[in-house]
């Protein structure tokens, strides 16, 4: 059965997705999916493949879409695809190959659209994009560099490292906020059950036992009654907080410009921004430049992965400087974000002319240092996340149980 398919997601304003059925060359019925702004096109894209198709016509698409595609199916898709293609597997029936190993619907789907572009004469790279959420102008250039020079495979491969590369980056970093964010909210959630359902419980001992509570108990017992009645009032203030900051830092670009300088200056955490930020830096200019993309254009595709509005400024700027014939490295230096090792490295490669291969092992050292300081800063806050929860929840305790002692000194 042969598979003509395209993404259920969009893949341009004006395309849909079509189902057809019709007969080979060879009388054997065929059906798929392809991805045309009409009924028409669809027919004559089959009939340059052989293929008489009668029957087309527009599919009905779910309203739940189905998985999404992430960067890490990217990343593995880039690699699959390096790897039938080094094993001599022609493009074409690589996509196959590919998308029929895949659990995701939508990014089988996608693959199999592509093999729908190529089959009917397009290239590459602008197959690819026509699918701009999943491939960025980082990737599609890096396969336009690869195309006209005729170095695909070992293009691909490279792309295929570097979102490894990033992936395992990205992981990371999430790794170093998820620890500390999870005990917290835990012991938000830990303090707040002990306040509604078990300080009421030692509430109606207390009044029970008469005479006057201690103040720190009182508190406990304030908090409590507040917490029972005014729950909402919490809960809904915690949601809006985190919803207006959300919604400020995607529509203020000075807000979000403000709190990626307050990150960068942050103690131990602003240390693995920076490194982080500066691995991507020189992980994405050394694919650029091992695939042969001009400094200038590359500038713009680091930019974009730079993770931080800082670095990106700084990077743009950079590329203003190149444009007028300045050094890289007396760019770099100029930024004031980069350490002297970075600088020192893209000075030696500028001379030796393999500014590549400096960038790369820049990356493979940052990239390390931020797991080590992620593995470090784990370390570090695990005592002082148990001494945190220890005062909070050795704190309620107490106040619960400081009348009963008062009682027991009484006697």
């Amino acid at each position: 059965m042969a598979a003509i398919s395209a993404s259920s997601s969009k893949v341009s304003k004006d395309n849909h997705l079509f189902e057809w059925e019709g007969k080979d060359a060879k009388g054997q019925k065929q059906k798929g999916m392809a991805s045309s702004p009409s009924a028409d096109l669809v027919k004559a894209k089959l009939r340059r493949q052989g293929i008489i198709a009668p029957k087309v016509k527009k599919k009905r698409q779910s309203k739940g879409g189905g998985q999404k595609i992430t960067a890490g199916d990217i990343a593995i898709f880039a690699r699959q695809l390096t790897t039938m293609m080094g094993a001599g597997v022609p493009m074409v029936q690589s996509f196959e190959i590919v998308a029929n190993g895949m659990d995701n619907k939508n990014m089988r789907d996608m693959v199999m659209g592509l093999k729908s572009e190529v089959e009917s004469g397009s290239n590459l790279t602008n197959s690819l994009r026509k699918y701009p959420e999943q491939f960025d102008d980082l990737f599609c250039s890096l396969v336009e560099a690869g195309e006209q020079s005729g170095t695909l495979e070992t293009l691909l491969g490279e792309i295929a490292n570097y979102k490894e590369k990033s992936e395992s980056l990205k992981k990371k970093i999430k790794k170093a906020m998820f620890y500390p964010v999870a005990v917290l909210i835990v012991a938000a959630i830990v303090t707040a059950i002990l306040l509604v359902f078990v300080v009421p419980q030692f509430e109606a001992l207390f009044e029970g036992m008469g005479g006057d509570l201690p103040a720190f108990t009182r508190m406990i017992v304030n908090a409590s009654e507040f917490m029972q009645s005014y729950w909402w009032v919490m809960f809904g203030g915690v949601g809006l907080t985190v919803y207006t900051f959300i919604e400020a830092k995607k529509r203020s670009k000075k807000f979000a410009a403000f709190l990626d300088r307050v990150v960068l200056k942050a103690p131990v955490f602003g240390d693995i921004v920076v490194k982080a930020a500066t691995a991507r830096f020189a992980r994405t200019l050394s694919t650029m430049s091992k695939a042969g993309v001009p400094l200038v254009e590359a500038m713009d595709s680091v930019a974009g992965t730079a993770g931080n509005t800082v670095f990106e400024n700084a990077i743009y700027k950079m590329k203003d400087e190149a444009a007028t014939g300045q050094r890289l490295t007396t760019s770099i230096e100029n930024s004031g974000l980069f350490s002297n090792m970075v600088t020192q490295m893209v000075a030696i490669g500028e001379e030796a002319g393999s500014i590549d291969d400096m960038l790369g092992k820049v990356a493979d050292y940052y990239e390390e240092e931020v797991d080590n300081a992620v593995d470090a800063m784990t370390s570090l806050m695990e005592p002082m996340i148990m001494a945190f929860l220890g005062v909070v929840i050795g704190g309620l305790v107490v106040g619960m149980y400081l009348p009963i002692f008062k009682m027991g000194d009484a006697f």
